[in-house]
Protein backbone atom coordinates (compact mmCIF):
# COMPACT_ATOMS: atom_id res chain seq x y z
CA UNK A 1 0.00 0.00 0.00
CA UNK A 2 1.37 3.40 -0.99
CA UNK A 3 1.66 5.94 1.78
CA UNK A 4 0.55 9.51 1.11
CA UNK A 5 2.19 12.66 2.45
CA UNK A 6 0.91 16.23 2.34
CA UNK A 7 3.69 18.81 2.04
CA UNK A 8 2.77 22.24 3.39
CA UNK A 9 4.75 25.09 1.85
CA UNK A 10 6.28 23.14 -1.08
CA UNK A 11 7.99 26.21 -2.53
CA UNK A 12 10.13 26.72 0.58
CA UNK A 13 13.37 24.90 1.34
CA UNK A 14 11.74 22.50 3.82
CA UNK A 15 8.91 21.66 1.45
CA UNK A 16 11.19 21.26 -1.58
CA UNK A 17 13.54 18.85 0.13
CA UNK A 18 10.81 16.87 1.88
CA UNK A 19 8.80 16.45 -1.32
CA UNK A 20 11.84 15.14 -3.19
CA UNK A 21 12.80 12.71 -0.41
CA UNK A 22 9.30 11.27 -0.06
CA UNK A 23 8.87 10.93 -3.81
CA UNK A 24 12.18 9.09 -4.11
CA UNK A 25 11.04 6.74 -1.33
CA UNK A 26 7.94 5.79 -3.31
CA UNK A 27 5.36 7.84 -1.42
CA UNK A 28 2.46 9.59 -3.08
CA UNK A 29 3.10 13.31 -2.56
CA UNK A 30 0.48 16.04 -2.36
CA UNK A 31 1.44 19.71 -2.31
CA UNK A 32 -0.34 22.47 -0.40
CA UNK A 33 0.32 26.18 -0.24
CA UNK A 34 -1.68 29.13 1.03
CA UNK A 35 -3.41 29.51 -2.35
CA UNK A 36 -4.31 25.84 -2.73
CA UNK A 37 -7.49 25.97 -0.67
CA UNK A 38 -8.67 24.31 2.50
CA UNK A 39 -5.92 22.46 4.36
CA UNK A 40 -8.30 20.09 6.14
CA UNK A 41 -9.83 19.10 2.83
CA UNK A 42 -6.40 18.63 1.27
CA UNK A 43 -5.33 16.39 4.17
CA UNK A 44 -8.12 13.86 3.79
CA UNK A 45 -6.68 10.43 3.18
CA UNK A 46 -3.06 11.35 3.92
CA UNK A 47 -0.85 9.47 6.36
CA UNK A 48 1.68 12.20 7.11
CA UNK A 49 1.69 16.00 7.04
CA UNK A 50 5.06 17.79 6.80
CA UNK A 51 4.69 21.36 7.98
CA UNK A 52 7.07 23.39 5.86
CA UNK A 53 5.05 26.60 6.15
CA UNK A 54 6.88 29.49 7.74
CA UNK A 55 6.36 33.26 7.36
CA UNK A 56 9.31 34.69 5.37
CA UNK A 57 11.82 36.87 7.19
CA UNK A 58 10.09 36.18 10.54
CA UNK A 59 7.18 38.36 9.43
CA UNK A 60 4.35 38.55 12.01
CA UNK A 61 5.45 35.36 13.77
CA UNK A 62 3.35 36.02 16.88
CA UNK A 63 0.18 35.81 14.80
CA UNK A 64 1.16 33.67 11.82
CA UNK A 65 2.69 30.72 13.69
CA UNK A 66 -0.34 30.11 15.98
CA UNK A 67 -2.68 30.45 12.99
CA UNK A 68 -0.73 27.88 10.95
CA UNK A 69 -0.51 25.58 13.97
CA UNK A 70 -4.27 25.68 14.47
CA UNK A 71 -4.86 24.79 10.83
CA UNK A 72 -2.40 21.90 10.87
CA UNK A 73 -3.84 20.45 14.07
CA UNK A 74 -7.34 20.59 12.61
CA UNK A 75 -6.17 18.87 9.43
CA UNK A 76 -4.35 16.18 11.41
CA UNK A 77 -7.34 15.48 13.62
CA UNK A 78 -9.61 15.11 10.61
CA UNK A 79 -7.26 12.84 8.65
CA UNK A 80 -5.58 11.01 11.53
CA UNK A 81 -2.23 11.91 9.98
CA UNK A 82 1.10 12.19 11.76
CA UNK A 83 2.50 15.73 11.72
CA UNK A 84 6.24 16.26 11.19
CA UNK A 85 7.70 19.63 12.14
CA UNK A 86 11.17 21.09 11.49
CA UNK A 87 12.06 22.11 15.03
CA UNK A 88 14.83 24.62 15.69
CA UNK A 89 17.16 25.56 18.55
CA UNK A 90 15.50 28.84 19.55
CA UNK A 91 13.77 27.01 22.40
CA UNK A 92 16.99 26.55 24.40
CA UNK A 93 18.00 30.15 24.98
CA UNK A 94 21.59 31.29 25.44
CA UNK A 95 23.00 28.55 27.66
CA UNK A 96 25.83 26.82 25.74
CA UNK A 97 26.16 23.06 25.53
CA UNK A 98 25.03 19.89 23.82
CA UNK A 99 21.27 20.25 23.54
CA UNK A 100 18.98 17.23 23.66
CA UNK A 101 15.32 16.36 24.11
CA UNK A 102 15.93 16.62 27.87
CA UNK A 103 17.51 20.10 27.81
CA UNK A 104 15.29 22.64 29.62
CA UNK A 105 13.57 24.91 27.11
CA UNK A 106 14.21 28.39 28.45
CA UNK A 107 13.95 30.69 25.45
CA UNK A 108 15.40 34.16 25.84
CA UNK A 109 13.69 35.64 22.78
CA UNK A 110 10.15 36.28 21.64
CA UNK A 111 10.62 33.94 18.67
CA UNK A 112 11.92 31.18 20.91
CA UNK A 113 8.88 31.46 23.16
CA UNK A 114 6.57 31.32 20.12
CA UNK A 115 8.23 28.07 19.05
CA UNK A 116 7.86 26.59 22.52
CA UNK A 117 4.17 27.47 22.58
CA UNK A 118 3.73 26.02 19.09
CA UNK A 119 5.17 22.66 20.13
CA UNK A 120 3.12 22.67 23.32
CA UNK A 121 -0.02 23.18 21.22
CA UNK A 122 0.69 20.03 19.21
CA UNK A 123 1.39 18.04 22.36
CA UNK A 124 -1.79 19.27 24.04
CA UNK A 125 -3.90 18.52 20.95
CA UNK A 126 -3.03 14.84 21.13
CA UNK A 127 -2.22 14.52 17.43
CA UNK A 128 0.68 12.23 16.57
CA UNK A 129 3.61 14.63 16.16
CA UNK A 130 7.31 14.33 15.38
CA UNK A 131 9.54 17.35 15.97
CA UNK A 132 12.83 16.75 14.17
CA UNK A 133 14.94 19.53 15.67
CA UNK A 134 17.93 20.88 13.78
CA UNK A 135 20.47 23.68 13.64
CA UNK A 136 21.01 26.07 10.73
CA UNK A 137 19.78 24.50 7.51
CA UNK A 138 22.16 24.17 4.58
CA UNK A 139 20.42 23.55 1.26
CA UNK A 140 22.68 22.78 -1.72
CA UNK A 141 22.92 25.66 -4.20
CA UNK A 142 20.27 27.59 -2.31
CA UNK A 143 19.78 31.34 -2.11
CA UNK A 144 17.57 31.48 0.97
CA UNK A 145 19.47 29.80 3.81
CA UNK A 146 21.88 31.36 6.29
CA UNK A 147 24.91 29.87 4.57
CA UNK A 148 24.21 31.54 1.23
CA UNK A 149 22.52 34.72 2.44
CA UNK A 150 24.87 35.52 5.31
CA UNK A 151 28.00 33.44 5.77
CA UNK A 152 28.99 33.02 2.11
CA UNK A 153 27.45 36.24 0.82
CA UNK A 154 30.88 37.59 -0.21
CA UNK A 155 32.58 34.31 -1.12
CA UNK A 156 33.06 35.44 -4.75
CA UNK A 157 35.35 38.10 -3.28
CA UNK A 158 37.16 35.40 -1.29
CA UNK A 159 35.61 36.49 1.98
CA UNK A 160 33.62 34.56 4.55
CA UNK A 161 31.35 36.40 6.97
CA UNK A 162 31.38 35.43 10.63
CA UNK A 163 28.14 36.30 12.37
CA UNK A 164 29.70 36.12 15.83
CA UNK A 165 32.91 34.72 17.27
CA UNK A 166 34.59 32.68 14.50
CA UNK A 167 35.68 30.05 17.04
CA UNK A 168 32.24 29.25 18.46
CA UNK A 169 30.91 25.78 17.67
CA UNK A 170 27.51 25.98 15.92
CA UNK A 171 24.98 23.35 14.85
CA UNK A 172 24.22 22.92 11.13
CA UNK A 173 21.86 20.64 9.28
CA UNK A 174 22.31 19.43 5.69
CA UNK A 175 18.73 19.65 4.46
CA UNK A 176 18.76 16.59 2.16
CA UNK A 177 19.89 14.51 5.18
CA UNK A 178 17.10 15.96 7.33
CA UNK A 179 14.54 15.14 4.63
CA UNK A 180 15.78 11.55 4.34
CA UNK A 181 15.51 11.20 8.11
CA UNK A 182 11.96 12.55 8.00
CA UNK A 183 10.99 9.82 5.53
CA UNK A 184 12.54 7.11 7.71
CA UNK A 185 10.76 8.40 10.81
CA UNK A 186 7.49 8.62 8.89
CA UNK A 187 7.84 4.99 7.88
CA UNK A 188 8.12 3.92 11.53
CA UNK A 189 5.66 6.50 12.90
CA UNK A 190 3.38 3.88 14.45
CA UNK A 191 6.25 2.65 16.62
CA UNK A 192 6.84 6.08 18.13
CA UNK A 193 5.25 7.95 21.03
CA UNK A 194 2.34 10.29 20.33
CA UNK A 195 4.68 13.28 20.69
CA UNK A 196 8.34 12.84 19.80
CA UNK A 197 11.04 15.50 20.25
CA UNK A 198 14.04 14.23 18.28
CA UNK A 199 17.27 16.24 17.95
CA UNK A 200 18.90 15.84 14.53
CA UNK A 201 22.67 15.84 15.19
CA UNK A 202 23.75 16.98 11.73
CA UNK A 203 27.20 18.57 11.93
CA UNK A 204 28.75 21.17 14.21
CA UNK A 205 31.69 23.36 13.23
CA UNK A 206 33.12 26.83 13.74
CA UNK A 207 33.31 29.54 11.11
CA UNK A 208 37.09 29.30 11.18
CA UNK A 209 36.87 25.56 10.48
CA UNK A 210 34.54 26.32 7.59
CA UNK A 211 36.94 28.97 6.26
CA UNK A 212 39.88 26.55 6.35
CA UNK A 213 37.91 23.88 4.48
CA UNK A 214 36.77 26.31 1.80
CA UNK A 215 40.29 27.65 1.35
CA UNK A 216 41.54 24.11 0.74
CA UNK A 217 38.66 23.30 -1.57
CA UNK A 218 39.05 26.45 -3.66
CA UNK A 219 42.84 26.50 -3.56
CA UNK A 220 43.15 30.09 -2.38
CA UNK A 221 43.11 32.15 0.79
CA UNK A 222 39.70 33.07 2.21
CA UNK A 223 39.62 36.18 4.35
CA UNK A 224 37.35 36.64 7.39
CA UNK A 225 34.86 39.50 7.53
CA UNK A 226 32.56 40.58 10.33
CA UNK A 227 28.82 40.87 9.76
CA UNK A 228 27.71 44.56 9.96
CA UNK A 229 25.62 44.28 13.12
CA UNK A 230 26.02 48.02 13.63
CA UNK A 231 24.05 48.54 10.42
CA UNK A 232 21.34 46.12 11.55
CA UNK A 233 21.02 48.10 14.77
CA UNK A 234 20.62 51.37 12.89
CA UNK A 235 18.12 49.87 10.44
CA UNK A 236 16.03 48.00 13.02
CA UNK A 237 13.47 50.79 13.68
CA UNK A 238 12.32 50.81 10.06
CA UNK A 239 13.44 47.44 8.61
CA UNK A 240 11.64 44.38 9.97
CA UNK A 241 14.27 41.84 8.97
CA UNK A 242 17.06 43.83 10.64
CA UNK A 243 15.04 43.95 13.86
CA UNK A 244 14.38 40.21 13.76
CA UNK A 245 18.02 39.35 13.03
CA UNK A 246 19.15 41.49 15.96
CA UNK A 247 16.93 39.49 18.30
CA UNK A 248 18.68 36.26 17.28
CA UNK A 249 22.23 37.63 17.37
CA UNK A 250 22.96 35.86 20.66
CA UNK A 251 22.79 32.45 18.96
CA UNK A 252 25.91 33.11 16.87
CA UNK A 253 27.91 33.53 20.07
CA UNK A 254 26.35 30.62 21.97
CA UNK A 255 28.41 27.48 21.53
CA UNK A 256 26.10 24.56 20.85
CA UNK A 257 25.54 21.26 19.11
CA UNK A 258 22.68 18.78 19.07
CA UNK A 259 22.87 15.41 20.76
CA UNK A 260 22.71 12.42 18.45
CA UNK A 261 21.87 9.79 21.08
CA UNK A 262 18.11 9.57 20.61
CA UNK A 263 18.39 9.88 16.83
CA UNK A 264 20.87 6.98 16.72
CA UNK A 265 18.55 4.82 18.80
CA UNK A 266 15.62 5.44 16.47
CA UNK A 267 17.53 5.33 13.16
CA UNK A 268 20.68 3.30 13.87
CA UNK A 269 21.44 2.70 10.18
CA UNK A 270 21.14 6.31 9.05
CA UNK A 271 24.19 7.51 7.14
CA UNK A 272 24.83 11.27 7.12
CA UNK A 273 26.50 13.15 4.29
CA UNK A 274 30.21 13.74 4.90
CA UNK A 275 31.37 16.99 6.50
CA UNK A 276 33.32 18.26 3.47
CA UNK A 277 30.27 17.98 1.23
CA UNK A 278 28.13 19.76 3.80
CA UNK A 279 30.64 22.58 4.23
CA UNK A 280 30.99 23.15 0.49
CA UNK A 281 27.31 22.74 -0.39
CA UNK A 282 26.68 26.48 -0.25
CA UNK A 283 29.38 27.42 -2.75
CA UNK A 284 28.05 28.92 -5.98
CA UNK A 285 28.51 26.58 -8.93
CA UNK A 286 30.36 29.22 -10.93
CA UNK A 287 33.29 29.26 -8.51
CA UNK A 288 33.14 25.57 -7.66
CA UNK A 289 32.35 23.71 -10.91
CA UNK A 290 32.49 20.28 -9.26
CA UNK A 291 29.76 21.21 -6.78
CA UNK A 292 26.78 18.95 -7.36
CA UNK A 293 23.23 19.99 -6.57
CA UNK A 294 22.13 17.24 -4.20
CA UNK A 295 18.54 16.82 -3.24
CA UNK A 296 17.22 19.33 -5.76
CA UNK A 297 16.52 17.02 -8.69
CA UNK A 298 13.53 17.90 -10.79
CA UNK A 299 10.79 15.31 -10.40
CA UNK A 300 7.15 14.85 -11.25
CA UNK A 301 5.20 14.79 -8.01
CA UNK A 302 1.70 13.34 -7.96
Amino acid sequence: MTNTVLILGPSGKIGRSAATAFQHAGWKVRLFNRKTGNMTQAAKGVDVIVNGMNPPNYHDWENAIPAITKQVIAAAKTSGATVIIPGNVYNFGARPGTWSENTPQQATTRKGQIRIEMEQAYRAAGVRTIVLRAGNFIEPQSSDDVMSMLILRAIRKDRITHMGSPNVLLAYCYLPDWARAVVELAQKRNQLATFEDIPFPGHAFTTNELRATLATELGRAIKPASFPWWLMKLAAPFWELARELNEMRYLWNTEHELSGEKFARLLPDFSATDLRTVMTAGLPADIHPNQRVAGRENALIA
